[in-house]
């Protein structure tokens, strides 16, 4: 039998467009967005580890209790190198989005940057020196 693998990461929103816009920063494609969408994920290729994303209201009738994004990273965008962590931070701030920890080369050797998405939701963005 094979092993469970990764498949998905779930986020919530609390306004799915300001969420695809922000995801679209960071490489995602979206189909167009229905006025009665409550979740929706990007286009992925088979195989691909797929974001999904949930608003608010559908999060609490799945788990029964008000969403809360947590205070660390919850998954790692890889880069293609140092200076597209760079491009994409500076897009994340340009756009009025957040940027927790501007990029910095870290000692384990690689750029990284952490940014946050409308919600709170913290996203790594990395790439080897």
């Amino acid at each position: 039998m094979p092993k469970p693998r990764l498949d998905a990461v779930g986020v919530t929103s609390s306004d799915l467009k300001k969420s695809v816009a922000f995801y679209t920063l960071l490489g995602f494609e979206f189909a167009a967005i229905a006025p009665d969408d409550r979740h929706i994920e990007p286009i992925t290729d088979d195989g691909q580890v797929r974001l999904m994303i949930d608003d608010h209201e559908l999060a609490q009738s799945l788990i029964g209790e008000a969403p809360v994004p947590p205070n660390h990273a919850m998954f790692a965008m890889l880069c293609a190198s140092p200076a597209q962590v760079d491009m994409v931070a500076g897009q994340v701030a340009s756009a009025g989005f957040t940027v927790i920890k501007q990029p910095w080369d870290a000692f384990w050797g690689q750029r990284y940057a952490t940014v946050a998405d409308p919600d709170r939701y913290l996203v790594d963005l990395f790439a080897p020196l």
